[in-house]
């Protein structure tokens, strides 16, 4: 009998030691002449358990982890391979209480099969999305995508199935699909995760998209530092095509798509959409003037849907499951679930999928188990680097778009950095001035002189030696807040203030210490 072990071929893994992990497994295995087959999967999301090794065992699927190469001989000597217990037991990994207590739609498969092997995916449910799509009409797709209340996983939330209807009502012959994967925000890491983990179900929903609006060419915008997702993104778009998902005559439908990696330039602002476009061209990465929108002129003048990765790669699930199965999670206007991500100062980091109305608390508590330090829990900042600043008081908001917006702050792309009370909030405001000011594009004078303005002035409020003087700098800065928010071509500097005015608010006495270190 050949025993199944899982080992993941994952960027976090990867970093933690799973490629000599992997080879030291299968070397003991032939030393011990026992019989075993290494499923490269993705990872299940939760980083502080990695690398982490799962065996398929009589007792059902067993997992140890964080596993180290030092455990190896130990873990075969514990009898692993047959579920025996080690130090390094985690059990049934699906019934921890990490995994158990998540609504996993769109990373259902995620670290549970080989990442781009056609028929695991198809075993659990892949491709039946894609299908359905076939048998049905453009209108019939993008109904579905409607009646799912999917909006965009990027930033602006816009949703999704507006976007396919306003590039499906163009009457033009040549259309595109763009995927916006150059995930650039500090603490986001599902778009890696699914491209990584679960690539198929990218591919499959972009094929879709395709269909629903008359496109027949797609292109993943890649991240730069995403070299391992690259390789595992083309994998698995050969073996879609070779299996007659992507190419010519899809499923014998008459219908054609194809699908091409882009690799980025390394640029924050080519994950703004137009800049993205641009930089696709060929063309150095600076924001469009809108109108007209990509949906009208997009990638080389043509309608263009440009989404994000986890917006298409969710998008098989309903036309799987129906729009209105999706719909029934969440609450209000944020249906469905989200892929939040637990970084900075946090004791158990990682991907939670949960289904809107989850509270920051719950999240940081229950998900995270408080700070990695121990010591008191501070800040946290949501959205990336143009993400507002949260004390304590404001853990109870509801994650969901509507109520991040009632208390200042925005969604996102879903990442979470959690900081201690040992962090300096003056010195984080300076830092998203100081950001901005590096990943401008330079193409609108309040992001690229604003920003640098901005540090200017937080430092001269550090540095005041009195209160008049402190104050007087405050509404310069205030100023020029506004300035930026109101007059910037982009999201770039238009939201390079959030950050920077919620720490001043919530956390006024950082900036009376004195000069910054």
């Amino acid at each position: 009998m050949i025993i199944k072990i899982y080992i993941p071929r994952e960027t976090t893994s990867a970093s933690l030691g799973a490629e000599l992990i992997a080879r030291a497994i299968d070397t003991e295995a032939k030393y011990r002449n026992i019989d075993i087959e290494i499923v490269r999967n993705g990872s299940r999301g939760a980083c502080w358990l990695e690398p982490l090794i799962e065996v398929e065992s009589a007792a059902g699927r067993v997992g140890y982890g964080p596993v180290a190469l030092e455990d190896v001989p130990d873990l075969f000597d514990a009898d692993f391979i047959n579920g025996g217990k080690h130090a390094k037991s985690l059990g049934d990994v699906e019934a921890l209480p990490w995994f158990k207590n998540q609504e996993r739609l769109t990373f259902a498969r995620c670290g549970i099969i080989n990442a781009t092997s056609v028929s695991a995916y198809e075993s659990l449910g892949g491709f039946a999305g894609l299908k359905n799509a076939l048998a049905s009409d453009a209108d019939g797709i993008i109904q579905e995508v409607l009646d799912s209340g999917l909006r965009g996983r990027g930033g602006a939330a816009f949703p999704t199935g507006i976007k396919w209807r306003t590039v499906a009502d163009c009457d033009i012959e040549q259309k595109y699909i763009v995927c916006n994967a150059d995930e650039g925000d500090s603490g986001t890491f599902s778009d890696r995760m699914i491209m990584e983990g679960d690539p198929l179900s990218l591919v499959e929903g972009m094929a879709i998209a395709g269909l629903a609006v008359g496109a027949d060419t797609g292109y993943i915008y890649l991240r730069s530092e995403y070299p391992l997702t690259q390789t595992i993104l083309n994998e698995a778009i050969a073996a879609a095509t070779e299996a007659g998902y992507l190419g010519s005559d899809i499923q014998g439908s008459g219908k054609n798509f194809t699908i091409e990696v882009f690799m980025g330039a390394g640029a924050y602002i080519c994950g703004e959409e137009t800049s993205l476009l641009e930089s696709l061209e060929g063309k150095r990465g600076q924001i469009r003037f809108k109108p007209p929108l990509p949906a009208i002129e997009g990638l080389f003048g043509k309608p263009t849907v440009v989404n994000n990765v986890i917006s298409l790669a969710t998008v098989p699930v309903i036309l799987e499951k129906g729009g209105k199965h999706y719909a029934e999670y969440g609450q209000g206007r944020s249906l469905g679930t989200m892929p939040l991500q637990l970084g900075g100062n946090i004791k158990q980091g990682g991907l939670v999928e949960k289904a809107f109305g989850l509270t920051l608390r719950q999240l940081i508590e229950d998900f995270g188990a408080g700070t990695a330090t121990g010591r008191p829990f501070r800040a946290v900042q949501v959205g990336g680097p143009l993400g507002a600043y949260f004390p304590d008081e404001l853990l109870d908001t509801q994650l969901d778009y509507e109520e991040f917006a009632k208390a200042g702050g925005m969604l996102g792309h879903g990442g979470v950095v959690v900081f201690d009370d040992s962090v300096d909030m003056a010195k984080q405001a300076r830092f998203s001035m100081e950001f901005c000011a590096v990943e401008s594009c330079g193409k609108c004078t309040p992001c690229r002189i604003g920003s640098v303005r901005g540090m200017e002035v937080i430092d001269r409020i550090v540095e005041a030696q009195n209160e008049e003087d402190r104050e007087s700098q405050h509404i310069v800065l205030k100023d020029l807040c506004e300035t930026m928010e109101s007059a910037s071509l982009c999201a770039m500097g238009g939201l390079t203030p959030i950050p920077v005015m919620s720490a001043i608010k919530h956390f006024a006495a950082d900036f009376n210490k004195g000069e910054l270190q």
